[in-house]
């Protein structure tokens, strides 16, 4: 089976979030079950592919074929998506270059894909394309679209006096396709144009198609809710794995550890904090926004100080950045506040820390439960999305802590109760040693992946 497989950002040419860490991860899983795959992304500033050909650049990792499309003036800038000022104005105008391309380059390489596989709202065009302006090439005829939902909550809007740039007739600016309050919806569209959709947690699978979560297309979801799944992410690792990491400070394994101390007390030394073994460590990587709980964190942070200690890593909305500052300010000894995107600071947050914090909102699936699993971080997180299809509470012979509602107040008290199991040698030890050897390998969701495009393309009966 060949795949074409759209993401607008892919680890590690790329990266704004877990997007990237999922597009660089199940390609190669894919491949591995015997796919052919094809990843398309746009050529930003700083990559360097293996070499350049005109408009587009190649690289070869293992078995799949990476094409950069380019136009420097869309993609030369030092954000994906935005700058401090916020979103580039021009999005629509560089994702519809994008999206158009990748079927150029598909007639030029002359790859005719069984599906293709967009990402998020970015990607979104490549579906509606494949449906409207290319319906009738060759190459594409008997191409079938998926879209992968990562976060529902962003869905590329745009203003209606800019439809023209998408380079589609009148008609499908409507309810029944790309028009949503009066605006252009590309995500929508997508779900619309496509002929599967998954998201990557079976429970925000199902919560989409509430109005909690659905963040107003809850009813175009459930009008496909037969073509709908939910597919839980996985992590790579050969990049997330304790056992073999070179950014951290000692490797360790679920056999020895104790060698995790090490990297705690060299790490709490690196950033300034009171070097103590004994004192309870909680990190956090993750963007700063209510959406990811930094509202109630933010909230609980002066109780939380005066007991533990806290690393957080990550950007965001300005108004908990001025939070954080301030409480970083004032709590010089237990608080380290990294406002910026850091992989070793992040691989070391995973080492070191007694616990990872993740009290989201809502989650579509999340990654930072699985890696801290695998480095001996006990997550306590919100019930919710992919966290509550991936942590079993402790009080249920599980591996981390879950939040009896979204509230500061249940934060603490996981966090509370964390600090108990974990001040008892006895009960640490066992824990760690269970949760470092939980599985979340991309094998079996790879699987599910090709089972989902056996049943579009009809070579596999269900």
């Amino acid at each position: 089976m060949k795949i074409a497989f759209c993401s607008s950002e892919i680890f590690p040419f790329a990266k704004t979030g877990g997007l990237a860490d999922v597009a660089g991860a199940l390609p190669f899983a894919l491949a591995k079950q015997g796919l052919s795959v094809k990843v398309f992304m746009p050529f930003y500033k700083n990559i360097k592919p293996q070499k350049i050909l005109g408009d587009y650049g190649i690289t070869k990792i293992g078995k799949v074929e990476f094409y950069f499309i380019r136009n420097d003036g869309y993609f030369f800038r030092d954000g994906l998506y935005g700058g401090s000022s916020g979103d580039y104005p021009d999005n629509l105008e560089r994702f519809s270059f994008y999206s158009k391309q990748v079927f150029n380059l598909l007639r030029k390489i002359k790859f005719s894909p069984d599906i293709i596989h967009v990402n998020d709202w970015q990607a979104s065009l490549a579906s509606i394309y494949l449906k409207t302006i290319y319906r009738n090439d060759p190459v594409v005829a008997k191409t079938k679209a998926v879209i992968t939902i990562h976060n529902l909550a962003y869905q590329g809007l745009f203003d209606k006096a800019k439809y023209p740039a998408i380079g589609i007739g009148e008609e499908y600016f409507n309810m029944h396709c790309l028009e949503y309050y009066g605006k252009i919806n590309l995500l929508k569209g997508g779900i619309v144009f496509s002929d599967f959709i998954n998201t990557v947690s079976p429970t925000y699978a199902k919560q989409i198609q509430t109005s909690d979560y659905g963040c107003g297309l809850e009813g175009v979801l459930r009008e496909r809710r037969e073509n709908l799944c939910g597919i839980l992410n996985a992590i790579d690792y050969d990049v997330w794995n304790p056992e073999t990491d070179k950014l951290i400070f000692k490797k360790y394994c679920a056999g020895n550890p104790e060698a995790k101390l090490v990297n705690k007390q060299m790490f709490q030394k690196q950033l300034g904090l009171t070097v103590d073994k004994d004192v309870l460590m909680l990190g956090m990587v993750s963007r700063l926004a209510e959406q990811k709980g930094v509202d109630i964190l933010c909230e609980a942070l002066d109780y939380i100080l005066r007991k533990h200690q806290v690393v957080i890593l990550g950007l965001g909305d300005q108004k908990y950045i001025d939070i954080l500052k301030k409480k970083a300010k004032k709590f010089k000894k237990s608080l380290s506040l990294h406002l910026c995107f850091d992989e070793k600071i992040a691989h070391n947050i995973y080492a070191a820390c007694d616990a990872f914090l993740m009290p989201s909102r809502f989650e579509p699936c999340g990654l930072s439960q699985m890696i801290s699993f695998r480095y001996g971080t006990v997550p306590v997180v919100n019930n919710t999305g992919g966290l509550t299809d991936t942590v079993v509470d402790y009080a249920a012979d599980g591996g981390g802590f879950l939040l009896s509602d979204y509230s500061s107040d249940a934060l603490l008290s996981e966090i509370d109760r964390a600090s108990d199991v974990l001040e008892n040698k006895k009960e640490k030890a066992a824990l760690l040693k269970k949760i470092m050897k939980y599985n979340f390998s991309w094998d079996a969701a790879a699987k599910q992946y090709i089972h989902m495009y056996a049943r579009i393309t009809k070579k596999l009966k269900n």
